[in-house]
């Protein structure tokens, strides 16, 4: 939503402020769409080239959740702390049992309740591969921390690639205004004989191309990239909030100390309160 809002914005006080100024919209409606072919096409090839089918794939997915918002809403965040709790708990009464929540998490009813956890990979394997290294009886729990730490890092990494494009695109977009300039300016030289009025509007179509480097980079491209990464930081969180849990039973918490630790490391956004979540809590190991 504020996406939308903030598009209404830029282009209501940018052609708004044109037309009070006495512009005319005709001069620029006139040389867009070559104009458009020219900075867009080229602007789209180059970050072709820079980048892999995945990023580019990823980026228009970054360009989706600008206007959809994180994935992760504040109701994931209470249910990955209860799928946490039931699993520690089922970790530390029956080791045994735990196996085949881990090895086959779509097939564990305890997953199997939280569709939207169990359709994320990442989340999933990180809980699972966490629980089956602690299963091994590692000697030293700050090891398996030290390989969660390094498996988030390269998360973080991977998922900005695509904010990081789009970026690197803003970056450019001035300077392929200039190149489209440029053009309108050759052309407008190998017709000097034409009168000034003619010339007039060949130089300010030329303008045209300068404007929209600038505008697409300023205006739209350099803000939904900025808003794509929030967006990953934010939905990083999630998995920090998996991380803490996982650690804290790494060190021989109960299961409803290690939610406790997880719940008091979240963002003030997501934060379920505590009375709320020990009642989920109870209701779960009721239900159970």
């Amino acid at each position: 939503m504020t996406g939308l809002l903030g598009l209404a914005i830029v282009f209501a006080m940018v052609l708004g402020g044109y037309l009070w100024g006495g512009g005319k919209l005709g001069i620029i409606f006139s040389s867009l769409h070559y104009e458009m072919m020219i900075i867009g096409g080229s602007a789209i090839g180059a970050f072709i080239i820079s980048n892999g089918m995945h990023t580019i794939k990823g980026s228009l997915g970054d360009i989706r959740r600008v206007f959809t918002g994180a994935k992760w809403k504040s109701s994931d965040y209470s249910d990955v702390l209860i799928l946490l709790f039931e699993l520690l708990r089922i970790a530390r009464n029956n080791p045994v049992q735990i196996e085949e929540h881990i090895e086959n998490p779509e097939e564990s009813l305890h997953f199997q309740r939280f569709p939207r956890i169990l359709a994320d990979s990442a989340a999933v394997t990180l809980i699972c591969d966490t629980l089956r290294a602690a299963s091994m009886n590692y000697d030293d729990p700050h090891q398996v921390e030290e390989v969660i730490d390094k498996r988030l890092e390269a998360h973080l990494h991977h998922s900005l690639k695509p904010s990081h494009a789009l970026q690197n695109m803003a970056d450019g977009l001035p300077a392929l205004g200039i190149v489209a300039a440029v053009l309108g300016v050759i052309k407008t030289m190998s017709s000097i004989d034409q009168p000034p009025a003619v010339l007039g509007k060949m130089i300010g179509g030329a303008l045209v191309g300068t404007f929209l480097g600038v505008f697409l980079a300023y205006a739209l491209v350099g803000p939904f990239a900025t808003k794509a990464q929030e967006i990953a930081e934010d939905d990083h969180q999630f998995y920090i909030l998996i991380r803490e849990v996982l650690v804290a039973s790494l060190h021989s918490h109960a299961p409803n100390m290690c939610v406790e630790i997880g719940r008091q490391c979240m963002s003030s956004e997501f934060r379920p309160s505590f009375d709320d979540l020990d009642s989920a809590l109870r209701n779960e190991a009721v239900s159970t």
